[in-house]
């Protein structure tokens, strides 16, 4: 026992509700990515100075990195 398929009138389209909310879902994320893309700002490359290697191996130096490290892991 198979439905008969439903008979759609001319020239409507066949705009179901799901197909309506994927699209609303869609130009809604369009428009919040491109709200926030033009207020991205590239960052200017930081001249980063390299130091020479150690000549005796280790070369463990205390950047601000690791002091930021050390102060986060403080209890």
């Amino acid at each position: 026992m198979s439905n008969p398929p439903r008979s759609t009138p001319e020239g409507s389209s066949r705009l179901s509700r799901r197909t309506l909310f994927a699209g609303a879902g869609t130009v809604g994320a369009v428009a919040a990515v491109a709200t926030v893309l033009p207020r991205l700002q590239p960052e200017a490359p930081s001249a980063a100075v390299s130091k020479p290697a150690p000549t005796r191996g280790g070369g463990y130096t205390l950047s601000e990195h690791v002091k930021h490290y050390y102060n986060t892991t403080r209890i």
